[in-house]
């Protein structure tokens, strides 16, 4: 789903795509909508028929060859560039090696997470965030991942889907917490500082971001749908977040399908 910030206090902005078309969702919430897979499955990369999707989206040899499948992706403290073992040395420069945040999000509670600093406030948004305070900007992606295993000693670092579509979690005040935590990693932050330059690890002084959804009704009950099991999924839309709808008949990940061949009724 496109998502766009709204203005104020408006809830974000969710938009279906659906091939060249974009279906308005917030402007849909208490109608019927039903998603068909088609059975056809393409990899986002190559386009090439997978009977499996890897990753969100890639073919198996997509997924095996792209940097952007690499395990540091998910883990960017283990970048294994400068080994000269980087799938592709070009991509990485490109993405990796560019300014990144580290910070911290309330989405099924306090949790530190990193983002290209260009992500801001989509990869908020898609957690389904509730508040959101960057806290740390760094000049690499391993540097990052470096960083947020400091805090993740403290903090958790995921977040609970169930909870989060619950519409149950609290706000928190993140200076606080963002002062805390700083207090409590400030050893490891001088030795990164130390190898890498004073430079490289900026504090940020931010304002927190409130993060409101187009929800109607939050589900009492998680049930998830999934497109490989039923392929036809189909509800009252009762609200978006994340990057999950909410229908009456249950939830789904849109994004766990990229790549899969839908209908939108």
């Amino acid at each position: 789903m496109a998502v766009e910030l709204g203005a104020g206090s408006a809830p974000v902005d969710y938009q279906l795509r659906a091939g060249t078309a974009r279906v308005a969702l917030n402007e849909r919430l208490g109608q019927p909508l039903r998603l068909t897979w088609e059975g056809q499955i393409n990899c986002i990369h190559c386009a090439r028929k997978t009977n499996k999707s890897f990753a969100q989206g890639y073919c198996y040899p997509c997924f095996k060859r792209l940097a952007q499948c690499d395990t540091c992706i998910v883990k960017p403290e283990l970048c294994h560039y400068f080994q000269g073992t980087c799938r592709e040395p070009a991509w990485g420069e490109a993405h990796c090696f560019t300014p990144h945040i580290v910070y911290l999000a309330n989405s099924s509670g306090l949790k530190v997470g990193i983002t290209r600093k260009t992500n801001m406030p989509t990869r908020w948004i898609d957690q389904g965030a509730i508040q959101a305070l960057p806290i740390l900007e760094v000049a690499t992606r391993q540097q990052s991942g470096l960083v947020e295993t400091l805090f993740k000693q403290h903090v958790a670092d995921r977040t609970n889907w169930r909870a989060m579509l619950k519409g149950e979690v609290a706000p928190l005040d993140l200076r606080h917490e963002r002062d805390r935590l700083l207090a409590l990693v400030e050893p490891g932050l001088d030795e990164l500082r130390q190898a890498h330059g004073d430079e490289a690890l900026r504090i940020l002084d931010e304002t927190p971001l409130d993060i409101r959804y187009p929800v109607e009704t939050f589900p009492a009950k998680i049930v998830s749908h999934n497109l490989d099991k039923s392929p036809v999924v189909e509800g009252v839309l009762q609200g978006v977040k994340g990057q999950y709808l909410m229908l009456d008949t249950g939830v789904i990940n849109l994004r766990k399908f990229t790549g899969y061949q839908v209908s939108v009724d």
